[in-house]
Parts: structure tokens; sequence; C-alpha cells
């Protein structure tokens, strides 16, 4: 029984962070933040790593500062970087390293928007580039597709891509 309880907590944890993000995307991203934080009080910087990484990722797209997104981005690709490191080390489920491995080039693609918008554009470089090679982790799906193109046309604004770099962009979250 019990080890029934662990596995259905993190689904839990899952399922109210999905559903701070559609009230973030339906608009009240004030309340969206209030309640992103209130779980990272309740989840904790020592916390399931999956769930830091997936919180601090969407808790980014909340903030105002630029400087506060990145560090969120930083967070976020911290406790991504946990889940594959306890995975080497034998201590972790497969399906938290494959989550993980799949989120890295969202992360890496937030983190070169974080760094455009801070005017640093040779970090912002050195992450498209991470982002370009850990896309090979994403499914041939609607999400992966979404990714891939972002990462084109910011590698198209940065220079990466040898276009002019102009228009949208606007990385996808991975769904919880």
């Amino acid at each position: 029984m019990a080890e029934r309880q662990d596995q259905a907590a993190p689904d839990a944890v899952l399922t109210r962070i999905g559903q701070v993000v559609m009230l973030h995307h339906g608009g009240d991203r004030e309340e969206a933040r209030r309640r992103f934080l209130d779980l990272w009080t309740e989840i904790g910087e020592h916390g399931d790593p999956l769930h830091r990484c997936t919180l601090a990722h969407y808790l980014a797209d909340t903030q105002d500062d630029p400087g506060d997104e990145l560090a969120w981005d930083l967070r976020a690709l911290t406790a991504a970087e946990e889940l594959t490191d306890e995975r080497r080390a034998g201590q972790a489920g497969n399906e938290g390293a494959v989550a993980a491995r799949a989120l890295y080039p969202s992360l890496h693609l937030n983190l070169a928007a974080d760094y455009v918008k801070l005017g640093r554009s040779d970090a912002a470089r050195s992450h498209v580039r991470r982002a370009r090679g850990a896309a090979a982790a994403l499914g041939d799906d609607t999400y992966g597709d979404g990714v891939r193109a972002a990462i084109s046309r910011m590698e198209l604004r940065l220079g990466e891509g040898g276009g002019s770099g102009e228009g949208s962009w606007g990385p996808p979250r991975q769904r919880s």
C-alpha cells in the first residue's frame, strides 16, 4: 500500500502543476505565480528533482523581471541535471531521467531567450547550440516539432542558422 502511495504522489504533484499551468495560460499570471510559489515552498529546494524541474520551468514564465526568469530557468536546468545524475548512479527511476532528457531542448531554449532579453548574446548562442544538440531526445510529435521549430527560429534570430533573426519565436513548454 505504501508503495502505491509513493507512486501516486509524483502524479498528484505534476497534476497540480498542470492545473496552475492552465490557470496561467488562461491569463491569470499573478495568481499562477502565487500558486506556483506556494507549490515551490511545499516541494522545497531539495524536493523531487522532476517536480522542481517542471515547476521552475513553468514558474519562469510568470516572472516580470528577465533576471528572475533566468534564475528560475537555471533552477529547472539544475534539477534536470540532478535527475540524469541520479539515473547514472542508479538511484532514480528511468522515467524521471527520460522526462529530463526530453526537457533539455526546451530548458536550453528558454535559457537562450533569457540571455537574449538580458543582452547576453554569447550565452544565448551557447544555449541554443545545446538545445539543438539535445533535440534528438524529442519525440516525433507536436511538442517535439514545436520545440525544434522554436530552436530554428532562435538560431535565425541569433545568426546561428544564417537567417535575419526577425520574427517571433516562443518556446513551447513540456506538457505535465
